[in-house]
């Protein structure tokens, strides 16, 4: 195989299952791990992927949102899991915060009928859990982003300041042990960033593809977060750069 047949190739893997590794792309084209870095670091300088710590994941248009439906199938077993250790981290009584990402959702779906208050911008979310009782739910309104199912703009952000939680689990686009946390859209990260601002404690649930990636828009710095759920994938190296910063990791 020519190297450009290679490296088309390569891009539609990456944009078919929105990360790749080096490795795997080693075994899959046969050639050393020198050479595939070298693919990389070259689809990376014509703007056709983005190159992550150990691989590379898709490039999405800078300021767009990954539609919801096409979110919802990603990584689906490796998100419930981290739903479901986040929910033994949820206790009666608790008032807490969730996102508008898929993971969020999943985290709401396992969620037992118990004494809580959910504040959330997603409409999954607040529609899910209008199904348990004992569940207050507060939904932010605001801007309806009909890509993600979610409030956003400054009428949910002034909505988020007259509250305080103690818990807020999120989730992002890149999670980086220099860059932080991030976001493919600047209104969703500010709205993350205000949830950030509001809750004494912050859970980021990110699975193995949003580590060591830099995404479009800053949400906030890693010292800010305090507890990483992901899943098993991830390698030890770079669990211990995310530790350094004070944040405690759960793998599932």
């Amino acid at each position: 195989m020519l190297p450009a047949e290679r490296q088309r190739a390569i891009v539609q893997l990456v944009n078919t299952r929105g990360s790749v590794r080096v490795k795997e792309l080693s075994q899959i084209f046969e050639v050393t791990e020198e050479t595939v870095r070298r693919d990389l670091d070259s689809l990376e300088m014509d703007g056709k992927l983005r190159r992550s710590h150990g691989g590379a994941v898709r490039i999405y248009e800078e300021q767009s949102e990954i539609p919801y439906l096409e979110r919802e199938i990603a990584h689906v077993a490796e998100k419930q899991a981290i739903a479901r250790e986040a929910v033994r981290h949820i206790f009666p009584g608790d008032r807490i915060i969730l996102d508008a990402s898929t993971t969020a959702w999943h985290l709401a779906a396992a969620l037992p009928d118990i004494q809580l208050t959910v504040l959330t911008n997603s409409l999954k979310v607040a529609f899910e859990l209008s199904q348990r009782d004992k569940i207050e739910v507060i939904s932010t309104g605001g801007i309806l982003r009909t890509s993600s199912l979610s409030y956003v703009g400054p009428m949910a952000e002034e909505a988020l300041d007259q509250f305080h939680v103690g818990k807020a689990f999120l989730s992002c686009k890149g999670l980086h042990s220099h860059y932080g946390i991030s976001e493919s859209n600047a209104l969703q990260a500010l709205v993350k960033r205000k949830m950030i601002e509001i809750a004494e404690r912050v859970y980021i649930l990110a699975d193995h593809s949003k580590i060591q990636v830099r995404d479009f828009t800053s949400i906030a710095s890693l010292d800010e977060v305090d507890v990483l759920i992901t899943d098993l994938q991830v390698r030890e190296e770079q669990i211990e750069d995310i530790r350094k910063f004070g944040v405690e990791v759960f793998q599932v």
